[in-house]
């Protein structure tokens, strides 16, 4: 189930990149966002009157904690992504930025959650950045001059803001039901955008049909497949796991981009993607203390201190 969970996961992710470029070329980004977000936030906010026992229990500071936890994760992480390709960053590229956050988020996750990084898990790690740093080289490459050099930095922004949200709702202490969850980030993220595409006056979605396909699919596919799941995943496994997942975004990407786009897709990325599943193997690979817990499981014994899982605190 959990690797179903991960497939599902990287495939979900994945098509948001894809799902920016296809309308990358109808609208502005601002525009593209408003109307991905607003008619999914009315439909989320009419089921929640039907789902009200959900909500039951939600307090004043679990609910703002919600509403900056999608300003960050949804907002600020989607907007960076959706402005950096439109300015001319492809999506592979814009993808293997974004694959810079495991790092940040396995150097913070010690000193903040107490989720602390194994040796293993860091190995596998840099083994990812590795992967991705291969597939960058040939990615960016093919990416051409026209794309300002400062528009590289922009995805950075997204990365970060993804981490920050991470770790707000990995440090709250109220368990928040996914749904409503859900709801109050997309509520968040359609009043955000909605008066972001109204000041620079780009409200009006264009009468192009493929504007609405490109919206169609981002409600489905990266919304409630890719986000959904990127947060029940990480309540399930854990920070480390979650972003190692992350190293996959940009192969997978770049795969994806050159079966429906036509962009370059050669040995040089072949082998990033060969070693960021390597990583996903050596982080998620049980090491020898999780046998010794389950020898002991079975046996009904108590496992010895050195063995026994660290309790994080939330």
């Amino acid at each position: 189930m959990n690797a179903s969970l991960s497939v599902a996961f990287v495939l979900c992710w994945s098509s948001g990149f894809i799902g920016a470029k296809l309308g990358a070329g109808t609208a502005d980004a601002s525009t593209l966002l408003m109307w991905r977000f607003l008619p999914l936030a009315v439909l989320l906010v009419a089921a929640a009157a039907f789902s009200r026992s959900a909500w039951r229990g939600l307090t004043p500071r679990a609910a703002g904690r919600q509403i900056a936890v999608g300003a960050l994760s949804q907002s600020g992480y989607l907007l960076s992504v959706y402005y950096a390709i439109q300015l001319g960053v492809s999506s592979g590229t814009t993808a293997l930025i974004d694959g810079v956050q495991p790092l940040v988020a396995g150097a913070l996750a010690g000193p903040l959650l107490r989720q602390y990084v194994s040796r293993r898990q860091w190995l596998g790690l840099w083994l990812g950045l590795a992967g991705v740093a291969t597939v960058t080289l040939a990615d960016a490459g093919a990416a051409g001059a026209g794309v300002p050099w400062w528009a590289y930095f922009v995805p950075f922004l997204g990365m970060l803001s993804l981490v920050a949200a991470t770790f707000l709702e990995g440090r709250s202490r109220a368990q928040v039901p996914p749904r409503v969850s859900l709801t109050i980030h997309c509520a968040t993220s359609a009043v955000l955008f909605s008066a972001l595409a109204a000041g620079a006056g780009a409200a009006a979605p264009p009468a192009d049909s493929s504007f609405w396909l490109a919206t169609a699919w981002l409600v489905v596919l990266p919304t409630f497949g890719g986000y959904g799941l990127y947060w029940l995943i990480l309540r399930r496994s854990g920070i480390t796991e979650v972003n190692t997942l992350m190293f996959l975004m940009a192969p997978v990407t770049a795969v994806w981009g050159a079966l429906m786009f036509g962009e370059p897709f050669g040995p040089q990325t072949a082998v990033g993607l060969a070693v960021g599943l390597a990583a996903v193997v050596v982080v998620r690979r049980r090491g020898g203390a999780g046998r010794t817990r389950r020898r002991h499981a079975r046996s009904g014994a108590r496992p010895p201190a050195a063995a026994r899982p660290t309790e994080v605190r939330r």
